[in-house]
Order: structure tokens, then C-alpha cells, then sequence
């Protein structure tokens, strides 16, 4: 494997930001990792939480390793405390920059595929709610979208972070009474999701997780989508947990035989 660290300037964000990313290379020689390579591999776009930045699925698992024999670029990208949206205080277009300048950026950088069937995105907690609302707003950018124990009822979330005394979550999505029902709302989106689209979506949560209720709204919401559930026992919001999931969400991707 190749591992770029890349540091871009953002149109979208006026700043300069970074993204880590993971590309094929076909090798015989690295003790061991058995690795391959792609002509134009597919893209899994890997989103972080709340707390983390583009570093943190290489510092706390080891995705570089469980990708090494996939036709599978990893994307990696900063997106700070956003919840991937284009915020209502300070300009900060957070949606701009993933849904729209980022793929751009990436295929202009480097050679992978921009087929749809070949573009997946997946993330844990904000990065989890990031990665289900891209994939609910453009089912025909996704083949499959993944989500770890993400927070996916944020109307719920956001509430009770106010009535804690908090306005970061305003500050992000504006006043909260606007937010039920708007683009930043997943349950409304799904509502809202085409009926012939054919997106897959993958979603696990542990049940002593503090977003698990979420989880199940989310779930019990679902239903006209193609939806795996998974829920695991006395689990946590942790990296245990996710360096385990990301390894099943891997398995779960659908890989087009053409990539590799």
C-alpha cells in the first residue's frame, strides 16, 4: 500500500486543510502484507468523529492493513467539529467541501474511479451521521454508505446538548426548531429518499453505546431503505469497537470485480 498525507488549499473552506489517503500498490516484497493493485480502484471515502481529525483511522486502527489486499482507495479527510454541514455561525461550508469540492479534488489528484458503483463513504459517530447524510441526499454518488455507531437522530442530540447548556449544535445547524425536516435532518431525508434508488446502507451500534437509542430511531425509521442492522452486546462507543466494525464493513462493501 501507499500512503499519501496530503495538504490542499479548500475554495469551499478559504483555508488550507488535509486528508490522509490510502491507494493499491501492487507488491510481492513487503513482509507480511499481501497486497494488490488497481488500475482505477474504487473509493471509500472514511469520515471521522466529533473529536478527531483526518489522522485518527491510522493512529487508532489498522485500516492501511485490512485494505492492503482490496482494489480500495481510502480517503481520509479533516472536517473538525462541522458534522459535515455547512454552518450557520463563522462560513465554514463543511457540506460544500465533502459532497462536492472533495471527490473533485481527489479525482483530480489522483487515478481512481468515479463510477458510482465504485464510491463508497463510511464514518463513526459525526462521521457516521456525515456519511449516511451524503449518501441519503446523493444516492446516485454511493453505491453503499456505512455507519458505526453514528448519530444519526440529531434532532434528539442536538436537544438535549441545549438543554445541557450547550449551543454548539446551533452554531452548526441554526436555531434547532428549524432543524426537524430540513437537509440536515436524516430522518426527514430518508422520508424523502427515491424509491428507485439502490443505495446499500450498513449500520451498527453497541447496545451500552450512549447513541444507541438514536441508533434504534434511526433503524425503526428505515425501513423502505436496504438496510443491514447490526447491534453488539454490552459494546461502547470506543476504538475497540470500531477497529472490529470497520473490518465487517470491508467485508460488507460491494467491490466491482472490474477494479481489481
Amino acid at each position: 500500500m501507499a500512503l499519501f498525507q496530503c495538504s490542499f488549499f479548500s475554495d469551499a473552506l478559504k483555508i488550507s486543510t488535509s486528508m490522509n489517503v490510502i491507494l493499491p500498490q501492487k507488491s510481492t516484497q513487503q513482509i507480511g502484507m499481501e497486497s494488490t493493485a488497481s488500475k482505477a480502484p474504487a473509493v471509500l471515502y472514511l469520515l471521522h468523529g466529533l473529536s478527531d481529525d483526518h489522522s485518527i483511522w491510522l493512529r487508532r486502527t489498522s485500516i492501511e492493513r485490512y485494505v492492503a489486499n482490496l482494489p480500495l482507495a481510502v480517503v481520509m479527510p479533516a472536517c473538525n467539529r462541522s458534522f459535515y454541514t455547512d454552518m450557520a455561525r463563522g462560513g465554514a461550508a463543511y457540506w460544500t467541501f465533502i459532497s462536492e469540492e472533495l471527490p473533485q479534488i481527489v479525482q483530480s489528484f489522483f487515478n481512481v474511479s468515479n463510477d458510482w458503483k465504485n464510491t463508497f463513504v463510511a464514518g463513526l459517530s459525526m462521521g457516521g451521521y456525515g456519511a449516511f447524510k451524503l449518501a441519503l441526499t446523493h444516492p446516485e454518488r454511493y453505491a453503499a454508505a456505512a455507519s458505526l455507531s453514528g448519530c444519526l437522530d440529531i434532532n434528539t442530540v442536538a436537544a438535549e446538548r441545549k438543554a445541557a447548556g450547550q449551543d454548539e449544535y446551533e452554531n452548526i445547524f441554526g436555531p434547532l426548531d428549524q432543524l426537524p425536516g430540513s437537509a440536515n435532518d436524516l430522518l426527514a431525508l430518508i422520508d424523502r429518499f427515491p424509491e428507485t434508488a439502490k443505495t446499500k446502507f450498513y449500520q451498527c451500534c453497541g447496545t451500552a453505546d450512549f447513541l444507541y437509542q438514536e441508533n434504534l430511531t434511526f433503524r425503526d425509521h428505515a425501513k423502505k431503505l436496504d438496510l443491514t442492522y447490526e447491534e453488539h452486546q454490552d459494546m461502547v462507543h470506543d476504538w475497540g469497537y470500531w477497529d472490529r466494525q470497520i473490518q465487517s464493513v470491508l467485508k460488507w462493501l460491494p467491490l466491482q470485480p472490474e477494479n481489481a
